[in-house]
């Protein structure tokens, strides 16, 4: 539809998300955008979808959108009134269109020294206003420019970001170079662009970019490498290319250092070189914190364990004793184990031992909620990872102030859910780790691995060259908790028992609409009988964010239910939907300013002109962190997360969608891990088909990596 911007309701200060009135033919609209908008008396083109807001009605959500600098002088007067152009306002655009009529646009393009002759507009304010209306002029011509060449405008904010006035430049001379440096413009977008210029589909940079594509792909499947063979196929699948042609540009890349192989066996592996590295100097340091640790004094630690257990009244299984020994005993330590088989003991017991030889022990975890379990249950300061490595956002590869050079002050380090760890992380954590200090990575091998490149846990385990502890007997309750006796089962490919109702159940649905109903009945339920407490006891998950009971459908349905929309109510929209005070949040990636960590759930206690306020809980107490229109895409709502979002946290009730949908992901470890996540009841809804599929799937996709192989043989080292 067309016509003309009446006004704007909403402008995120990034311009990444914009709420416009234009009037049509038809009447007023309500439109919705994910860019900056057009400004007020500019015609616009727009095509998109209607979508119907709880609150606010039907609102067209805009795809694409074409504009036209306003012809009229009413239009012009109005556009330039409306605070588009930095420094007029209404009663100055009034009065330079009453001097230049309908040529004040081209004025300001190509004349501006002529705003002198206008009253009240002097040689710093002339300049002003046409510095100001360039820059406008620039971003429209690159919203049309993206338009015309079938590319979405909403594209244009990260492009002026990034080149500034030189994205025009950089979009016709280098379309490829978006993929690699604008976030949101993968590969495909590129290559549509370059294509549409004229760009060859034999062209060695189109190869080059596919490539790179296709191996980033790979490593966003949890691999640090992929053998040459599937890179090639891959890559001339997305490309529409000639293998032979794939592969000379494949040697070509190698050649130029763009990224590296290794032979293993006869098979050529490609990595990206970050990754490479990262696995090198990873599988180095470790043998090298096993081989240098500082020699504890001598003391007769089995009595130490014999008084420690009778203070602290545990009963110690023999695993859990040669765990606590191999502490004292090694400079690098494994300890795994599942639900209920004392891991949190065991730390407790290393923290006290090393802490009474007067060794200085930090605590860490890979995420905030784990970093606080961990706090919590060792009765230490503990820290995220990357809090601990004093990370700073924005500082890429070298963004971790503790390194070799500047390593941790600890003579010890133990790390909580290290199965969340990837090769990266891993890689850094162990570059700031001192000679001679010791590390004890603890974790469950059995849950999902880390959502990054690499199966670190794992593979420690599976090299068979460090010293690995596994817990096993159940201690939990006694042994009686039927949620660890099912976690326990499903791992070894047994279905669960529902011998215990309310706290092991399964609620049988006829399809994946009746399941997420049901999930939503029930949260109704827990809500009127425990009021606020309800949103934090319960945490509803799924194995995918699609479909019917996929994350976003759940978050929705239950938005609607738990939270509908009323009049004292705020609300602020976002590009992912609207956040409403009372809502259940989560903070979905670390900020070190804010203080608060991926994972990190919390409500949302105040919306405010440009702000939004979110508490989340600390103890008894709740702390308040506002967040800027432009930082609100690090929230997302939280009645419904993912199982992985969900790793390294405990909640009281978890309620598990599990439908045939979710084939593609139903599989043992995610069944363990979502089972694993709750402390007093679970509660599966689906089919009992979906089941038995997940439990019966140990089918665990290999992750291609050498780390193993590299701590085994040191040739790999080269």
């Amino acid at each position: 539809m067309e016509g003309t911007v009446e006004s704007v309701v909403f402008e995120s200060d990034d311009g990444r998300f914009s709420v416009f009135k234009i009037r049509t033919k038809q009447g007023i609209v309500s439109a919705v955008m994910r860019t900056r908008c057009p400004r007020v008396g500019e015609q616009a083109s727009l095509a998109g979808e209607w979508v119907e807001h709880p609150r606010f009605g039907q609102q067209l959500q805009v795809n694409s959108c074409k504009i036209v600098a306003p012809s009229s002088r009413s239009g012009i007067e109005r556009f330039l009134g409306s605070g588009a152009v930095k420094g007029i306002g209404p009663s100055l655009a009034a009065r330079i269109v009453q001097v230049f009529g309908e040529a004040t646009l081209d004025v300001l393009r190509d004349a501006p020294h002529r705003l002198r002759e206008v009253s009240g507009i002097g040689a710093k304010k002339a300049q002003q206003i046409a510095a100001s209306y360039s820059e406008l002029a620039e971003w429209r011509d690159l919203m049309l420019w993206l338009e015309m060449h079938g590319i979405s405008g909403h594209y244009a904010a990260r492009l002026y970001a990034r080149y500034g006035t030189a994205s025009l430049e950089m979009l016709e001379n280098e379309p490829y170079k978006l993929a690699d440096e604008v976030d949101g413009i993968g590969f495909r977008t590129a290559d549509r662009l370059a294509l549409t210029l004229g760009v060859d589909r034999h062209d060695e940079a189109r190869l080059a970019a596919g490539i790179r594509y296709a191996l980033g792909q790979a490593a966003l499947s949890g691999h640090t490498c992929i053998p040459e063979a599937a890179l090639v196929a891959e890559s001339a699948k997305l490309l529409g290319a000639n293998r032979t042609e794939v592969a000379r540009c494949l040697v070509a890349l190698d050649a130029q250092g763009q990224l590296t192989s290794e032979d293993y066996r006869g098979e050529k592996l490609i990595y990206p070189e970050w990754l490479y590295r990262a696995e090198v100097q990873a599988a180095r340091r470790f043998k090298e914190i096993k081989q240098q640790a500082r020699p504890l004094p001598k003391r007769d630690v089995a009595a130490w364990l014999e008084d420690w257990s009778a203070r602290e009244n545990v009963k110690w299984a023999e695993e859990q004793r040669a765990a606590v020994m191999a502490s004292w005993e090694h400079g690098l330590l494994v300890l795994t184990g599942g639900p209920g088989t004392g891991k949190t003991t065991v730390i407790r017991a290393i923290l006290d031992l090393l802490e009474s030889s007067r060794c200085r022990v930090v605590l860490a975890a890979p995420t905030g909620r784990a970093a606080k379990r961990l706090a919590e249950s060792a009765g230490r300061t503990a820290q995220t990872v990357h809090r601990l490595l004093e990370y700073q956002p924005g500082g890429g590869f070298g963004a971790f102030a503790k390194h070799e050079g500047d390593p941790l002050d600890a003579d010890a380090v133990i790390v909580d859910e290290a199965s969340m760890l990837d090769i990266q992380l891993t890689y850094h954590l162990l570059r700031a780790i001192a000679p001679g200090t010791r590390l004890i990575l603890v974790g469950d091998v059995d849950q999902l691995p880390a959502v990054g490149p690499g199966n670190v846990l794992q593979d420690l385990i599976r090299c068979g060259e460090l010293p690995v502890i596994r817990l096993t007997t159940v201690f939990r309750q006694g042994g009686r908790s039927e949620i660890v006796t099912n976690a326990h089962r499903i791992n070894r490919g047994m279905l669960p028992v529902f011998n215990a109702p309310g706290e092991f159940d399964f609620v049988a649905c006829a399809d994946e609409t009746e399941a997420a109903e049901r999930i939503v009945q029930f949260c109704r339920r827990e809500m009127q009988q425990d009021g606020n407490d309800a949103w934090q006891r319960v945490q509803v998950l799924s194995p995918m964010h699609k479909l019917a009971c996929g994350v976003q459908n759940l978050n929705r349905l239950l938005q609607e239910a738990l939270n509908p929309p009323a009049p004292e109510k705020g609300e602020q929209p976002t590009p992912f939907g609207v956040l409403r005070v009372g809502d259940k949040v989560m903070q979905i990636r670390n900020n070190y300013e804010k203080d608060v960590y991926n994972g990190d759930v919390g409500r949302i206690a105040a919306i405010r002109p440009k702000q939004v306020v979110v508490a989340y809980p600390e103890g008894q107490y709740w702390r308040e962190v506002g967040y800027l229109p432009g930082e609100l895409d690090e929230l997302q709502l939280a009645y419904a997360m993912s199982v992985h979002k969900s790793q390294g946290s405990e909640y009281p009730v978890v309620l598990l969608a599990l439908v045939k949908g979710h084939f593609p992901l139903l599989v043992r470890n995610l069944l363990y891990t979502a089972v694993t996540r709750a402390k007093k009841r679970v509660v599966l809804f689906g089919d009992k088909a979906a089941l038995q599929t997940a439990v019966e799937n140990d089918r665990v996709r290999r992750r291609y990596s050498l780390l193993a192989e590299r701590l085994v043989d040191e040739s790999f080292f080269a």
